[in-house]
């Protein structure tokens, strides 16, 4: 979902060849991204790929070995007290206080981020109300199922009025109905001009956001719209295969005629072929030529993660649709 506002803006966020290193391991290597008012971008990538670190930069809490980066108009690297000021950061641990109330936790972040006393009221109710805890106000945190207390932390994080958030895998551990309902208010926050980067491994919650960024071993793979990267990635059609051996399968498949790629997803294959290609049904006689008994291939829409497979495979960088 795209903010019209977003598309001219000036950008919030920015960074040009952001690189952190920790000794001789580099963590976020030479990363380029802009992030316009309003705009939710998606941060993608598997664990260790840097988007962690990539945030604590941004926030200023992590000193860039390289590069520079500005969020709301301030430098990361030279103004981090005052880029802290005007942000709202949630991390990938819980990070409210298990032992204090709703209302104990409210009133710690209020003053935390120095919300002024006559407004500090009006905001409390705002976050409890954000967070469906109407009547839960003296409830000890750890009490909470996982949904509460993660819309509880987001109502703390924006205490403030923040111009920019960042989220660090916000939903990981929280059920699905839980998840879609937090993400309904980072798309209400986004209407109303907060521009939002947010990290997460579930590639479904990527289809929410204006663009994705895929990031892999500290890189910048490529970055667009999930439709952009759909058309820049596959340039082939998909299918998907029941086989008996995934792994000799999988072996054989990539040097098949037509193939452009294959990949393990859950107890399937997913094969790229050609548009070229003249028939699926080789493949299945191709494994069973080779001893491997397979199905027969079913078209399917290509997933933000064959997409980011492919790209990844393929050693792809840059930019799709900035």
């Amino acid at each position: 979902m795209i903010n019209p506002a977003a598309v001219a803006a000036e950008p919030t966020v920015t960074a040009h060849g952001l690189t952190k290193k920790f000794g001789a391991f580099t963590a976020v290597d030479q990363l380029d991204l802009t992030i316009a008012k309003g705009e939710v971008v998606g941060f993608i990538g598997p664990n260790g790929a840097g988007k962690s670190t990539t945030i604590r930069m941004l926030c200023g809490l992590l000193r860039p070995t390289a590069g520079t980066a500005s969020v709301a108009g301030f430098d990361v690297g030279l103004q981090a007290e005052a880029v802290r000021a005007h942000i709202g950061y949630m991390s990938q641990k819980f990070s409210l206080y298990g032992d204090l109330t709703v209302r104990e936790n409210l009133r710690f972040f209020a003053g935390l981020y120095h919300v002024p006393r006559r407004d500090m009221i009006a905001r409390m109710k705002e976050a409890i109300a954000m967070a469906a805890l109407d009547g839960r106000e003296d409830t000890l945190v750890r009490t909470l199922a996982g949904g509460w207390k993660q819309r509880l932390a987001l109502g703390c994080a924006i205490l403030h009025r923040p111009p920019v958030l960042f989220l660090d895998e916000p939903t990981s551990g929280v059920e699905p109905e839980a998840r879609r309902l937090f993400w309904d208010l980072i798309h209400n926050m986004a209407a109303d001009g907060v521009t939002i980067l947010v990290s997460t491994h579930y590639m479904d919650e990527a289809e929410y956001c204006s663009r994705i960024a895929l990031i892999n071993a500290g890189k910048l793979v490529a970055i667009g719209s999930p439709g952009e990267l759909r058309r820049r990635a596959l340039g082939g059609d998909l299918y998907e295969l029941d086989c008996e051996v995934l792994g000799a399968a999988l072996t054989a498949l990539r040097q098949a005629p037509d193939v452009i790629d294959a990949a393990i997803f859950g107890d399937k294959l997913h094969v790229l072929l050609h548009q070229s290609a003249t028939g699926t049904a080789d493949l299945s006689s191709f494994l069973q030529q080779r001893g491997i008994a397979a199905g027969v291939p079913r078209p399917i829409p290509a997933s933000l993660e064959d997409v980011f497979v492919q790209l990844v495979s393929h050693g792809h960088s840059g930019q799709a649709g900035s």
